[in-house]
């Protein structure tokens, strides 16, 4: 019988060669780009011609650091065994709170967003915000049972829950699910920003958002070991099959967001033609939902795997 050290060495292995070989093949990817000459290459998006998209991400990304380092301190140091279920409530609520009021309190973003200057509704980062919650909530209220059915999964701590799925995580998914976009967002910018268009840049870019997906869905994955109440039967296949079922989520959702409301800086004096309404945010964030769940469950269908939803 293996010892638990041994199959967590295992999977340490595993993991270590199934990231090792994406990370190599993306790196010789970029070897054999051909450099971009007309465009200056960035992470972020230019301040002068897109300071709506720049001052949401800038904000997001001084932002993730310190609600990762409130979510740390109360996972190293396990004060969530004091919790009850509206404990769970207001922690992630009160997480995810600085992301959702941020467009209307604080619409400049510390960043001098032009949001400052329009209604709410035509705010890209109020925009931003209600397609990740449609987003957000969907994945909760619907995925997370083809992790309870196919990877068996469960959560086991003090909950008040819809659809069986921990309400906390509702707001959870909202803030963890922002910063992943964004620095998904930097990372796929700096390579459309770097290269010349052209098959070469298109095999980058794919092979870019798989390393992603799988890296972002792998590292939630492990760093929420330690948390004793959400477990699965086989840990194992948790991170290694696991991560690519949850990875699914972001090959869709990853290029999707980088390219949403694109135009919101564009020609301001005729915005209905380059902004995004709110009901086709609505639309936009329902259709890549419906995507990401047709893909769970040909997953499903292929694994011979019924699925159970609700109690």
């Amino acid at each position: 019988m293996e010892s638990p050290l041994t199959t967590k060495n295992d999977i340490a292995v595993t993991m270590a060669m199934i990231l090792s070989t994406m990370v190599a093949i993306v790196i010789g990817l970029i070897y054999i780009q051909d450099p971009n000459k007309n465009t200056y290459s960035r992470y972020y998006p230019c301040p002068k011609t897109q300071p709506s998209k720049y001052a949401y991400e800038k904000f997001t990304t001084f932002y993730s650091p310190i609600w990762m380092f409130c979510f740390g301190i109360i996972v190293v140091f396990q004060l969530y065994e004091d919790f009850t279920a509206t404990s769970y409530n207001v922690v992630c609520l009160g997480l995810a709170l600085p992301f959702l009021l941020q467009p209307i309190i604080l619409p400049s973003a510390l960043f001098h967003s032009p949001d400052a200057n329009r209604p709410l509704k035509e705010r890209y980062a109020f925009k931003a915000n209600i397609w990740l919650a449609i987003y957000s909530f969907i994945g909760n209220y619907w995925y997370t049972h083809y992790f309870y059915s196919v990877l068996k999964a469960s959560y086991t701590m003090p909950s008040t829950r819809l659809n069986n799925v921990p309400i906390a995580m509702f707001f959870a998914t909202h803030f963890y699910f922002s910063s992943y976009h964004v620095f998904s967002n930097t990372c796929l910018r700096k390579i459309k920003t770097s290269f010349q268009a052209g098959w070469k840049r298109r095999i980058l870019y794919l092979s870019t958002v798989i390393l992603l997906s799988y890296f972002t869905a792998f590292m939630e994955t492990l760093t929420i070991s330690s948390f004793p109440y959400y477990s699965f039967e086989d840990r194992n296949m948790a991170y290694s099959i696991g991560s690519a079922f949850y990875g699914i989520y972001f090959l869709v959702s990853f290029p999707a967001f980088l390219e949403f409301d694109e135009g919101i800086d564009e020609d301001s004096g005729n915005s209905s033609s380059c902004n995004i309404g709110l009901w086709d945010v609505v639309v936009q964030s329902c259709g890549y939902g419906m995507m990401i769940m047709c893909l769970l469950d040909f997953v499903r269908l292929f694994t011979g795997i019924p699925l159970t939803v609700g109690y």
